[in-house]
């Protein structure tokens, strides 16, 4: 039976200027209240939280985790046991990593061809032959992230040691020209459903340095995804560690590769935005969502 006045935390983070702001979170709070929740939003390092006190603690806008990495996934152990934490925090962890990519293509997922350089590893070959991105397994946001040419491979070596000197792994991606072509979709999944799908344009434009601020989703728009792109989704998400029915949320980034077929940019998991903003019709499938969500932790 479901709980009479669920207590669910929408878990954010402080303001600040390198975060952008969750314009979704006041519309869940409202929309869960006249669901008759209780629900608050709640930063997720905030002292002194009995996150025991909520049925759920569900993982929103804690856009700043990837400056913060293992401090964010020792929280998110501790609430995963003090509640129950969305998503589980078995993926949150393997999510927090974008070498789940090498995973994925080892599962057979097509994805964007990826290559890691880790700390003490010498920076050898660079792409010669066209454009590429680097950018660190953990980021959002595109935080940390560049689009070089061939020439400009001194520069991206002093990026990728300038990441390393802070115990990044640097991932190095040929450019996907599919993204000015065609963008790059958003499949957003909820409750086990497809909820909506987006599109946006490229994010990194040439010469933009690695430490400036990005636009991330320039050119929102909504997308009507195709058979093929559905099913690269359901490819993606059905090789999660533990499968795909553990996961309350997922938002799959696709973009086309050479061939013309679409190509995994990443497995958003995390904390991915909804942009309800451009699908208010979501915002009801989202709170049926999470009120059965908690509703089967108690």
């Amino acid at each position: 039976m479901p709980l009479p006045f669920p207590r669910i935390a929408l878990v954010t983070c402080r303001p600040g200027p390198r975060v952008s702001v969750d314009r979704d979170l006041p519309v869940l709070v409202e929309a869960l209240e006249a669901a008759g929740a209780e629900a608050r939003a709640v930063v997720w390092d905030q002292p002194g939280v009995e996150w025991e006190g909520f049925d759920l603690a569900l993982i929103r806008s804690t856009w700043d985790y990837s400056w913060r990495a293992e401090e964010f996934l020792t929280w998110a152990e501790a609430c995963g046991k003090a509640t129950r934490l969305v998503n589980p925090v078995g993926v949150v962890r393997w999510n927090a990593d974008k070498r789940y990519l090498g995973e994925l293509a080892g599962a057979g997922v097509p994805t964007v061809p990826t290559r890691y350089v880790a700390p003490g590893e010498d920076v050898l070959e660079l792409p010669s032959d066209g454009e590429f991105v680097v950018k660190p397994t953990s980021g959002a946001g595109a935080r940390f992230a560049a689009r070089y040419t061939p020439g400009e491979r001194d520069i991206a070596v002093r990026h990728i040691r300038r990441m390393h000197a802070e115990g990044f792994t640097a991932m190095v991606q040929p450019y996907m020209w599919g993204i000015d072509a065609r963008g790059e979709r958003a499949l957003q999944f909820f409750g086990g459903r497809l909820l909506h799908a987006s599109r946006k344009r490229a994010v990194l434009a040439p010469g933009v340095a690695y430490d400036e601020r990005k636009v991330a989703h320039p050119g929102l728009e909504a997308w009507e995804p195709t058979e093929t792109e559905l099913s690269v989704a359901g490819r993606a998400l059905g090789a999660v560690p533990g499968g795909a029915e553990q996961l309350t949320y997922a938002r799959v980034d696709l973009v086309d590769g050479e061939d013309g077929e679409p190509r995994l940019m990443e497995l958003e998991l995390v904390e991915p935005n909804l942009f309800l903003s451009l699908h208010p019709g979501s915002t009801a499938r989202v709170v049926e969502a999470v009120l059965g969500a908690a509703a089967s932790w108690a």
